[in-house]
């Protein structure tokens, strides 16, 4: 369990993500009044599954999302935990093809929506499948390998360990997790994915508020998806009620939103890469994140029954939120109950991430001194 600041933080942002991550996976795909409709009001914590025969009910076959359920977003969080905990230095894209993609298709690890051990390569989305594809089978360049790939939020979903890799350092962290998407992303997603690790960054700062995570955010935001989180963030600053704020942040979102209306009828223009939109998920969750002025259940809370793309909101907005407020602003029960349900530790990759950073600053403050001496030899 963490005993100090880093650790307490770093547990909070990977617990908090993981809650995010089961809890909305149970909506995902929805709307919000068919959330409302299905569950007679809107979900406030773990529920089961959309269909009581998950099993063969299309579109959520063979899945079984719900009852405490982890989902691909924290499968591939841990794996990158995992990659971290074996390299012990700041990694790129040559790390996913050496490291990552490796664990993705060799392994079998206990998978929660299939209820059995499996490889990880059988649960993740074909986005995900895409860096097999492109890294282990084509063995195109890894900086390179994220170009032609759907552009989502596949990069941006397991990219708080960046975050906690370079705790305090938001720059840094953009530009490792930037290196890093690239072997998955391009455009607006790899963009997403050094925002999201920079506001975890952010986030990790001892005082940290919601104010200067965006404020993070935004100074290193780009393009479309700089002007998305403006918009969504001042959408946020009038509200602090999560039910509420849904239809708000759904209008802020929507021009910069490629998908369009109907989640699961996307239109031709889904998901092709620009400069002028950007993923949902991101703003979206950083507009949970101000309105829940920091609190994880309700930044949470909104994310999963905003419906769409639930699971990733909610564990982006648990992720920050949690990094803010520790381990001890993840709500007991739920964290409980969802490692229990999953068969998954959640706390030991925080644990791990922490010892990571703590390493990496070792490193980092020795190549700078060496710098700082060559510096200072060469001014003299």
């Amino acid at each position: 369990m963490p005993n100090d600041a880093l650790s307490n933080k770093s547990t909070g942002a990977l617990v908090g993500s993981a809650v995010g991550d089961a809890i909305g996976g149970a909506v995902e795909g929805w709307t919000p009044a068919a959330i409302r409709e299905r569950h007679g009001g809107w979900v406030t914590g773990i529920v089961g599954p959309w269909y009581d025969d998950w099993r063969t009910a299309r579109p959520i076959a063979p899945y079984h999302k719900g009852d405490g359920h982890i989902t691909d977003d924290t499968l591939m969080t841990h794996a990158l935990v995992e990659v971290y905990d074996e390299r012990r230095t700041h990694l790129d894209a040559y790390a996913i093809a050496e490291s990552l993609v490796p664990k993705m298709i060799t392994g079998r690890r206990w998978v929660p929506e299939l209820e059995t051990d499996a490889l990880l390569l059988q649960r993740v989305f074909l986005a995900e499948k895409w860096l097999v594809t492109r890294l282990h089978y084509g063995h195109v360049d890894p900086r390179e390998a994220g170009v032609g790939n759907i552009v989502n939020c596949g990069a941006a979903m397991y990219m708080a360990p960046v975050g906690i890799a370079n705790a305090g350092d938001p720059q840094g962290a953009y530009a490792e997790a930037i290196d890093v998407a690239g072997a998955h992303q391009s455009s607006y997603g790899r963009e997403a994915a050094g925002v999201f690790a920079a506001a975890v960054a952010a986030a990790m700062v001892p005082g940290a508020t919601t104010a200067t995570v965006i404020e993070a955010a935004l100074t290193l935001a780009k393009d479309g998806t700089r002007k998305a989180i403006q918009a969504v963030a001042e959408a946020a600053s009038s509200v602090t009620d999560w039910e509420e704020a849904i239809p708000l942040l759904r209008q802020a979102i929507e021009p910069f939103d490629s998908v369009g209306p109907d989640y699961r009828d996307q239109s031709l223009d889904a998901r092709r890469p620009s400069r002028t939109k950007a993923i949902e998920e991101l703003p979206v969750a950083l507009g949970f994140v101000l309105v829940s002025e920091g609190d994880v259940r309700r930044a949470v809370l909104g994310g999963t029954n905003y419906g769409r793309d639930a699971d990733s909101i909610a564990s982006m907005a648990g992720a920050i939120t949690g990094a803010l407020g520790g381990l001890s602003g993840v709500p007991e029960d739920w964290a409980s109950e969802i490692a229990e349900a999953s068969r998954t530790d959640l706390v030991r990759p925080g644990v791990l991430m922490a010892s990571v950073a703590r390493d990496l600053h070792e490193a980092d403050a020795r190549r700078w001194a060496r710098r700082t001496e060559v510096l200072e030899n060469l001014t003299q």
